[in-house]
């Protein structure tokens, strides 16, 4: 080749691809086969689409900008990333669907083909977003039944529990969170599934009456892996709901539900609060009282009131306990930009920077009306999933699969650099692989060397978007 031609060429990688200073051998692009890249924009020119050029593995950083991840340091281990499957949910999943649409859906969600969910929120009774209140084991008013001779769960056997079983043979290690919006009505102040607080005296029933729903579930072939006390205990508002104050939490737990856990042999999780990271004093007064804390595995927390780091001054006040993140919705007035950069930030990567084990949505489904819902529940809570004649992807299913499709239950959230304007969080999977999930919220494109050892990747992370990359 003429030495002209020589020096073009050098240029050309010098300004196209490197923009280094220098036309050495190890600038030369080397892209690797071993690095995967997934983006999601907000402009929705990419939802989850997987880029397979311009991925490059190099002993220097090719890029200004350096995130420096650290496999050595190592924090919580994560359950998996979903969303509430609610009555309403299954309803429409089970019902509203032809049977070759339902199963593309559980494979779009379950399998690993599609977002590979790997962590669901359940209701114990009904939530706001069942087509009427319920709990098992309503009965006349005026009546009590502290035996629960009328407890029973058939309410879910038309349609939650089948789709359950389903999606279980989808993703066996799928894991259950299971949450009561009231408890029955008899045993309330109010005799109401709305607002009102549990009786005293009707404490020891409500423990059995947990009791009895686990066992229930797991003669069904469903194993509950953690149920909290009370869906936003300090919500009285919602249709069903249930007022529980800290100190009634704590006494509820060390008197009736961890004892009748432990004589009934139940290793189900016990986790606490499950409210707005407003108040992090709540869970910390809890687990301050040892003897409740001792049936304790730890606190989850919703965002619609609070900053995320609120999850953190409760890993600091006690360590020893884990923390969940179970609630967000998106709604029928946000935009796909706004809430996917919102949840991405705070939620995906804020979440699980602050120790939490678990990201879990609110709502998987719903219809063009926002329907089902309870009089007095949500109107607008907008699912993951739309269906009318079939389903539409909606900004939580790629919120949601943005995490769940690389970060499997088992990964571990390791060390990586803090970016003010590059929000971020590593994990390593149980496979050994190692994921980066970088935000990108601003109107033009970054490029970005990940540092790992004396190893650099680097990678483009397009305007308004967010990228999960994996080797």
């Amino acid at each position: 080749m003429p030495l002209e031609r020589k020096i073009l060429s050098c240029l050309a990688v010098l300004v196209i691809v490197t923009g280094l200073n220098g036309c050495k051998k190890e600038d030369t692009p080397q892209t690797s086969s071993g690095i995967k890249m997934w983006v999601t924009s907000t402009n929705k020119s990419s939802l989850l689409k997987e880029v397979t050029s311009n991925l490059f593995v190099e002993n220097s950083a090719r890029y200004s900008t350096i995130l420096e991840i650290d496999t050595t340091k190592r924090f919580q281990e994560i359950d998996g990333f979903g969303f509430a499957l609610t009555g309403g949910s299954a309803d429409l999943i089970q019902n509203k669907l032809t049977k070759v649409q339902r199963d593309s859906l559980l494979q779009n969600l379950f399998s690993d083909n599609g977002i590979a969910v790997s962590y669901l929120r359940i209701s114990i009774g009904a939530s706001d977003l069942d087509d009427h209140a319920f709990t098992y084991n309503d009965i006349a008013a005026g009546q009590t039944d502290e035996a629960l001779k009328n407890f029973s769960i058939a309410s879910d056997k038309a349609n939650l529990i089948p789709l359950l079983k389903d999606i279980l043979k989808i993703n066996p290690a799928l894991k259950l969170m299971a949450s009561p919006w009231s408890a029955p009505a008899w045993m309330k102040t109010n005799n109401s599934l709305k607002a009102g607080s549990l009786k005293p005296n009707y404490y020891q029933a409500y423990a059995n009456y947990f009791v009895k729903y686990l066992k229930a579930m797991l003669e069904e072939g469903i194993t509950i892996e953690a149920i909290t006390l009370q869906n936003e205990p300090e919500n009285p508002n919602n249709n069903p709901s249930m007022l529980m104050t800290a100190a009634e939490q704590a006494l509820f737990v060390k008197k009736y539900l961890g004892p009748a856990f432990k004589a009934a042999s139940i290793t189900t999780k016990i986790i606490v609060f499950d409210h707005n990271a407003d108040h992090p004093e709540y869970p910390i007064a809890i687990l301050n009282d040892k003897e409740a804390a001792d049936f304790i595995d730890g606190s989850a927390f919703h965002l619609y009131l609070g900053q995320v780091d609120a999850l953190s001054k409760v890993h600091e006040a006690h360590p020893d306990k884990n923390l969940y993140f179970t609630e967000q919705w998106t709604g029928a007035k946000g935009n796909f930009s706004g809430d996917f950069n919102w949840h991405v930030k705070n939620l995906i990567i804020g979440a699980t920077q602050n120790w939490a084990r678990t990201v879990l949505e609110w709502n998987l489904a719903s219809d063009s009306n926002f329907a089902p819902h309870t009089e007095g529940g949500c109107t607008e809570c907008r699912g993951a999933i739309t269906i009318d004649n079939g389903f539409t992807k909606n900004v939580s299913y790629y919120i949601i699969g943005q995490a769940s499709k690389f970060v499997k239950s088992g990964s571990i959230r390791i060390a990586s650099s803090t970016s003010q304007d590059l929000p971020n969080v590593a994990f390593l999977t149980p496979k050994g692989e190692k994921v980066v999930i970088v935000l990108n919220e601003q109107s033009e494109a970054r490029n970005v060397s990940i540092k790992q050892g004396n190893k650099y990747i680097s990678v483009t992370v397009g305007a308004s978007s967010a990228a999960s990359i994996v080797w």
